[in-house]
């Protein structure tokens, strides 16, 4: 089974958005030449700002989508600690899917 990845991409105008891949790089590459989310379409340049890996892809999707449910401030307070503290915000969805 392949590894997710949860991360963050920060646009142009400092909006922030949250995915899952396999392959962060490549999915940024994708965004970046608008051929990933529509949402970051025109809104570049863009930066990687933390990644994390999240385990299975529930689990995966689960962090990612209890991250987009933070508002914009508890995001970036997430995000100040880099991907050490997005990672300690996946591992509690990450370690649901033992429970």
């Amino acid at each position: 089974m392949p590894l997710w990845w949860l991360y963050v991409v920060r646009s142009s105008d400092g909006s922030l958005y949250t995915g899952i891949s396999t392959d962060p790089t490549r999915r940024l590459e994708k965004h970046a030449t608008g051929k990933g989310a529509r949402a970051l379409r025109g809104r570049g340049p863009l930066k990687l700002v933390a990644q994390c890996q999240a385990g299975e892809r529930a689990a995966a999707s689960r962090a990612e989508y209890a991250f987009k449910q933070l508002t914009k401030a508890d995001k970036e307070a997430t995000l100040a600690g880099g991907s050490k503290a997005l990672l300690a915000f996946a591992r509690a969805y990450v370690d649901d899917a033992s429970d």
